[in-house]
């Protein structure tokens, strides 16, 4: 059998998405709607196209997500004052409150992974992921997989 590191970044995204849905619960927050808020914890404001954007996640998924966490009270949208084609994202005061704890709960995800590595394997890690997402971000790949 080859190395796949397509089949491993698979198996922990699958898992991570459990450890999410479980460790997030106590917040009725799901695996796919944390990384909307702690986007949001640093760039409150931002509009939704620029959320879609950070993350690489198609405008429908944003919306989806967007919706639920304002349903769940996490968050408002508000029409840009400049241009009322976009929506703006603001975290309420419950998103406020459960911040320092979600972001806490999510951090333990790569306490978890990396536990029993040392620091030069952590940055060697983290230098190969970077260079991997810095490859995919300069490439049209919806282009490039269309040409195979």
């Amino acid at each position: 059998m080859s190395k796949s590191i397509g089949r491993l970044m698979s198996i922990l995204h699958r898992q991570s998405q459990i450890y999410f849905n479980n460790e997030l619960k106590d917040f009725n927050i799901t695996s796919a709607e944390y990384s909307f808020l702690l986007y949001l914890y640093h760039n409150d404001g931002i509009t939704q196209d620029d959320l879609s954007t950070y993350l690489y996640i198609d405008k429908s998924a944003t919306a989806r997500a967007i919706k639920s966490l304002e349903q769940k009270g996490f968050i408002v949208r508000s029409k840009d004052v400049d241009d009322k084609r976009f929506n703006r994202v603001y975290l309420t005061d419950k998103a406020k409150e459960f911040g320092p704890e979600i972001k806490d709960r999510v951090l333990q995800w790569s306490k978890l992974l990396t536990q029993d590595m040392d620091k030069d394997t952590i940055n060697f890690v983290y230098t190969a992921l970077e260079s991997m997402v810095t490859k995919v971000e300069q490439m049209n790949l919806k282009r490039e997989t269309e040409d195979i």
